[in-house]
């Protein structure tokens, strides 16, 4: 299945030579991506986990088995089962089983509490729960009135291979965390037992893959419906965008495989080139024991590592990171928010890979841009619309009118300068998005599907701009926009602003109502701790007065010790603005 082209588009003039601006993609599920694999690269590693390998025949045997399991459990095409798992053998295996019989994947965040579970659950009309033990407490109230009929349950190492005492001795030492299932719930490995005789299944690609929840700017999360067709072609686009991967062996999984990004970028990916997955069950505490993870299953030939600017800013400013070869790192994406200049050189320098920034959002499955990853890179903008990818600016206000774009090409190193950024207000809008990856809406929310998708175009809540060469540079979220005094302030541009400080290790920026001036502008910032006794937010404040316009200067600085962030990584300026109201509510009071 193959889009038409898009015709000439001005981001073409830098387009990788090597990359196809437009692909053809399979009438298939993920599924027969993973038997093709096993096909080709049976004996090979398809997956490390707590230093386990399972292989790619291993793999697709235990997918069959499960299908097959599933299937005798009543499951059909197009009902809907939940995993709540964290990165593990049993997600992937679970989510590839699914795909095979035509069944709806939702995957909760195993952190969800019962009236997140039971939202997700309810709403999603899930018929089956695969769970981690260790979680289930919480998943106990939140199948509480809810569709699910079955409770499938596992422990974080049943697939790992360990022998029985080691695994019984570390469960009663609390080395491997366990919980309480339900008297009735049904064993993971006992399903895995079943010998493989599977339905036949017709499936079309527009039928539903995934459900996946996203919060969107208001209200409780809704389920982006994502067909067999969008997470196929975007992991094709992705599998064309790293043309270069001769001798890449492995994806790094340390981003949550239930968040859209990871899902994509890691495991469909990994699956579709034939490559491993070194999955984390949860980010190291301590990166010392990432960079040891790297340095050991690099050996054999090169990796890749998707993540967000706070785990590659970890990584820059660990004090032990000189201690490890990190050389058999070759790419690295960085998506779900700004990647700030001074992390992207620092992480190259110490690595020797290439790291470019990315975009995406659930509801495009998720990867809709990236920089060339070999070729010309602008540090600052989000680089260059996927293959088959068609994109506009849309004025802010009403959505209808198209807006140019910018007079001028972004430089490829340091962002927009002062006099660009004033200048490129009046060509930014909402970004809005058309291709193969574009979700078909959300489950049973139609007026809220009729406003994000238009005549085909998703509208993103994105606010950007185009360059003159092409790329597209994100400026902020419409919602978390300033104003001040009638002045646009992007908090991301404050913020990356901020992360040139050579003492700044996070920066996260609101703003506060103020009677006078409309909002003003706050950061949070986390200093080099080191340093922390000797500075001041007033040290701050000085400091950016002399490298952003006045009006982008915070009228508030507060030192924190960690910005909340979520699983993924994105700093959650949601939080950061309910704690400054509870602050002025408890004032007036």
């Amino acid at each position: 299945m193959a889009k038409e082209s898009l015709g000439e588009r001005l981001w073409y003039k830098y387009w990788p030579a090597q990359v196809p601006k437009c692909l053809d993609y399979p009438s298939c599920t993920l599924a027969e991506f993973l038997r093709e694999s096993a096909a080709k690269h049976g004996p090979k590693p398809a997956l490390y986990f707590l230093d386990a390998k399972v292989t790619y025949s291993q793999l697709w045997e235990m997918v069959q088995r499960l299908a097959t399991s599933l299937s005798r459990l009543g499951l059909k095409k197009g009902d809907v089962c939940a995993l709540m798992l964290p990165n593990s053998v049993q997600f992937v295996v679970s989510y590839y089983a699914c795909q095979l019989l035509g069944v709806t994947v939702t995957a909760i965040n195993p952190t969800y509490k019962a009236l997140e579970i039971q939202h997700q659950l309810k709403d999603s009309g899930a018929r089956v729960l695969i769970v981690l033990d260790a979680v289930f407490a919480e998943a106990k109230e939140g199948i509480k009135d809810t569709r699910v009929e079955k409770v499938v349950g596992t422990n974080i190492v049943d697939l790992c291979g360990f022998p029985g005492f080691k695994v019984f001795l570390g469960k009663l030492l609390k080395k491997i965390p366990t919980g309480e299932l339900p008297s009735d719930a049904l064993k993971l490995v006992d399903l895995l037992k079943t010998e493989p005789k599977l339905p036949k299944v017709q499936i079309d690609p527009e039928d539903i893959a995934v459900l996946q929840y996203t919060g969107g700017t208001t209200g409780l999360p809704k389920g982006a419906m994502l067909t067999h067709h969008n997470v196929v072609a975007n992991a094709v686009m992705c599998d064309a965008w790293l043309w270069k991967k001769e001798g890449v062996t492995g994806i790094v999984g340390v981003l949550p495989l239930f968040h859209s990004f990871a899902m994509t970028t890691v495991m469909n990916t990994s699956i579709r080139i034939g490559g491993f997955q070194l999955l984390f069950p949860k980010p190291p505490a301590d990166m010392a024991e990432l960079c040891a993870a790297i340095e050991k299953y690099s050996k054999g030939g090169g990796l890749i590592m998707p993540g967000v600017a706070v785990l590659f800013n970890k990584i820059n400013t660990h004090p032990k990171v000189k201690e490890f070869n990190l050389r058999g790192l070759k790419m690295a994406v960085s998506g779900a928010g700004p990647l700030p200049l001074e992390v992207q050189n620092k992480f190259e320098e110490i690595t020797g890979s290439i790291i470019v920034e990315g975009y995406g959002l659930s509801e495009a499955t998720p990867v809709t841009h990236a920089n060339p990853i070999h070729g010309k890179r602008k540090l600052g903008s989000i680089g260059l619309p996927y293959p088959d990818t068609d994109i506009k600016i849309m004025d802010k206000e009403t959505g209808t009118r198209e807006l140019p774009p910018l007079p001028f090409a972004l430089g490829e190193t340091g962002g927009m300068s002062r006099e660009q950024s004033e200048q490129a207000q009046e060509y930014t809008g909402e970004l809005v998005i058309k291709g193969p990856q574009i979700m078909k809406g959300y489950l049973n929310r139609p007026d809220e599907t009729a406003a994000t998708l238009r005549n085909g175009w998703l509208y993103t809540g994105d606010i950007a701009c185009i360059d003159a060469d092409g790329y597209t540079i994100i400026r902020d979220r419409i919602k978390d926009m300033i104003k001040f005094k009638g002045y646009a302030i992007f908090p991301a541009e404050v913020e990356d602003l901020l992360h040139r400080h050579p003492d700044v290790r996070g920066a996260a920026v609101i703003g506060v109502p103020n009677a006078k001036v409309g909002e003003i502008v706050k950061a949070f910032v986390v200093v080099d701790p080191a340093k922390r006794s000797q500075m001041k937010p007033e040290d701050i404040g000085e400091w950016a007065k002399t490298r952003m316009t006045h009006y982008k200067v915070p009228s508030e600085i507060e030192f924190r010790d960690e910005l909340p962030t979520t699983m993924v990584g994105k700093v959650l300026r949601r939080v950061l603005k309910e704690e400054e109201m509870a602050k002025e509510k408890t004032k007036k009071n």
